[in-house]
């Protein structure tokens, strides 16, 4: 048994060295790529484009960005660090060049210099936002402009980056910038409605929703999945679990009660909050789901499939069923509470850890429930739950 015992960690502990020993020579890889990329970069000849500008691609880039200074220290210093670190990066010393690079090409971010003649880092900000609103714009400084760079946030620009800084001090900065970036992006992104074929939610990202195959979407968002013995399982479906965030616990129908559609069958409850879910077709309650009631969590994986509330002894099924949606009436009658969630919400303030509060500004994401304020949070339990 010892033997066993000492064979299985020299496995588990030479599993882990290999895991390491391949993920450092990948880097390593990768690093020598980039390296050989930025070396034959500052041999080509781009003035045909611009006159200043010198280009370092690599392979599937983290971020294109293009940076505009007039100290050329500076922008060698931009190219050696951030394409070490996976970036591709232009660079320019004017930034009329940088105008004339957007109108033929697309980047993430411009990086450009506060201070620089002809065109400052001002107008180089409020022409890039006129031009490319979907492009960042960031502000490179020294600590004695800093009032400046703010100003310019108030112009579109994103943030500022002073100057001196180190490489982890750049290599943080920007990792930052493009995770703010990703993330604003992904919220601004009309939520999509899948018809899915599997239970589980398995690769459905943050900003989607999910309608299994089959199963019926009632308005107080309730689903109801029916069996060739009448008897029905019912759930809440994603568009509850996605805006309702973490449940923390649930209050089952008892076992024998009969309800009628339209009436109270399950209740979640989160914080001082009760939401009613009502009961998509009539019957008789005959099994609940009491594993779920324990581990109100596991609504977070997928509220379909194993995480039924109940199952119905359906009275009037066939009477019932076309007040019910299914495919792409599903579909649409998700994405219409979206847009009537989205509008909704726009109106609405969330509540910061702090006690303070600032605008939802019409965001749709997960907890966003959680986040409103108490009076908001009951309108929008009575516009889409209690009906």
């Amino acid at each position: 048994m010892l033997l066993f015992v000492i064979a299985v960690i020299v496995f588990v502990i030479a599993d882990i060295l290999i895991r390491v020993v391949s993920r450092r020579m990948q880097e390593n890889k990768l690093r020598k790529e980039r390296e050989s990329a930025l070396s034959v970069s500052l041999s080509l000849d781009f003035t045909r484009e611009a006159k200043s500008l010198k280009r370092a691609e690599v392979e599937r880039p983290k971020a294109r960005i293009l940076c505009v200074d007039d100290e050329e220290v500076i922008l060698d210093s931009f190219r050696k660090i951030l394409v070490l670190d996976g970036y591709s990066i232009d660079t320019v010393q004017t930034g009329q060049e940088a105008l004339g690079l957007l109108q033929s090409h697309h980047y993430d971010f411009v990086f450009t210099d506060l201070k620089m003649p002809s065109m400052d880092g001002v107008e180089v900000t409020k022409s890039v936002k006129q031009i490319r609103p979907d492009i960042d714009v960031v502000i490179i400084t020294g600590y004695a402009t800093v009032e400046t760079a703010v100003e310019c946030m108030k112009h579109g620009a994103m943030d500022y980056v002073q100057k001196p800084f180190t490489e982890d001090e750049l290599l943080a900065f920007v990792k930052n910038i493009l995770i703010k970036r990703q993330d604003r992006i992904q919220k601004q992104l009309k939520p999509k409605v899948h018809i899915t074929h599997v239970s589980t939610l398995e690769g459905i990202g943050a900003n989607e929703f999910a309608i299994p195959g089959g199963v019926f979407i009632a308005d107080g968002h309730a689903w109801a999945s029916t069996f060739e013995d009448g008897t029905v399982r019912v759930g809440l479906d994603d568009f509850a679990r996605r805006i309702f965030g973490k449940v923390d616990s649930i209050e089952l129908p008892n076992l024998g009660m009969t309800v009628q559609r339209g009436t109270t069958l399950f209740t979640v409850r989160q914080g001082r909050h009760s939401v009613p879910f009502l009961a998509p077709v009539s019957g008789r309650v005959i099994e609940v789901n009491s594993a779920l009631a324990k581990h109100p969590e596991d609504l977070e994986s997928t509220p379909y499939a194993e995480h039924w509330m109940c199952v119905l002894d359906a009275e009037n099924l066939d009477a019932e069923i076309p007040a019910l949606k299914i495919g792409k009436a599903a579909v649409a009658f998700f994405q219409e509470e979206l847009e009537r969630l989205t509008a909704l919400t726009a109106k609405m303030n969330r509540r910061n850890p702090d006690g303070s509060t600032s605008p939802i500004g019409g965001e749709v994401y997960a907890g966003v429930l959680q986040d409103m304020e108490d009076r908001d949070y009951e309108m929008i339990v009575g516009e889409f739950f209690r009906r």
